[in-house]
């Protein structure tokens, strides 16, 4: 198994005209190899995969992975709140050449626990690829316990959690309770080195799209340098916050579109480009970080 631990960069989709501008994405892609990050998560929610067809995924897989060229393994978003096309797009993924897959608890039909453990069983049992958990209530309503993690660590292929919920109480569980080499990567930019602390080993982070060198510096630094590191990374704060003024990824693809690495900042609907008022605040809080 590839190593799935470190910084991953949840991956903005690049629009242009209504269609995946490839150009962006190579050069967004070429920006975090540049910048030492540790992987790509292709389709995620910060890639918008709710509006992407399958053909798109799949040829945005098959580009990443030709792009980072082995460099750094390539994570494919294939969850979604049906077992069967979960299971499809995992297969899928394992076909093309994916190193793992971050399937996220099942949306808006609300399953109870023992559905959840069926779900991602039921998934990772179809595909021989590592499987990582993805839980985000703040999107999904229904929440992953601490005591179904645990379950679901003892299944084999699944290897990890991205943790969204910015719940340390709740990381420092899993990762006491969970079976031995299960990981847990933070999916909250705002509290990921704080996970770092409580045993995590890794983030899925937005903010890496245009910073990666210093989101991936800070987690190697922090358990060495926790003081030091801090104290930089609150200068960020301030353009984390604005990062999720607005839904993800409507911040992250203006700021980009801002440093000159997107040619657009275009979303597919039912997102719209970023409020002229947190575009002020946006650009005023990346000014002070002197990213712009």
């Amino acid at each position: 198994m590839s190593k799935l631990t470190g910084i991953f960069t949840a991956i903005v989709t690049p629009f242009k005209k209504g269609e995946v501008d490839y150009s962006s994405f190579k050069k967004l892609i070429r920006a975090q190899l540049d910048g030492g990050i540790d992987g790509i998560v292709v389709n995620g929610t910060t890639g918008e995969s709710p509006t992407l067809s399958k053909e798109e995924r799949e040829r945005l897989l098959l580009f990443a992975l030709a792009e980072a060229s082995n460099q750094v393994p390539i994570i494919m978003g294939t969850g979604t709140n049906d077992t069967s096309s979960s299971i499809e797009q995992t297969q899928i993924a394992k076909k093309l050449g994916a190193k793992a897959a971050l399937v996220v608890v099942p949306y808006y039909n609300k399953p109870p626990q023992a559905g959840l453990v069926g779900h991602f069983t039921a998934v990772a049992k179809s595909a021989d690829l590592p499987i990582v958990l993805y839980n985000v209530p703040s999107r999904t309503v229904t929440s992953l316990k601490a005591e179904t993690i645990v379950t679901l660590s003892k299944v084999k292929n699944i290897v990890g959690i991205k943790e969204a919920t910015g719940d340390l109480g709740l990381t420092k569980n899993i990762i006491r309770k969970s079976k031995k080499g299960f990981f847990v990567l933070s999916g909250d930019d705002a509290t990921y080195l704080d996970l770092y602390l409580s045993g995590g080993v890794g983030a899925i982070s937005v903010l890496s799209n245009m910073a990666p060198k210093q989101t991936k510096s800070w987690g190697e630094t922090i358990k060495e340098r926790p003081k030091e590191t801090k104290k930089e990374f609150v200068k960020y704060k301030g353009l984390i916050e604005n990062l999720f003024s607005e839904s993800n990824p409507i911040p992250i693809k203006m700021a980009l579109y801002w440093m000159g690495i997107i040619e657009s900042p275009e979303l597919r609907l039912p997102l719209v480009e970023l409020s002229t008022e947190n575009k002020k605040k946006l650009k005023s809080a990346m000014k002070d970080c002197g990213v712009l």
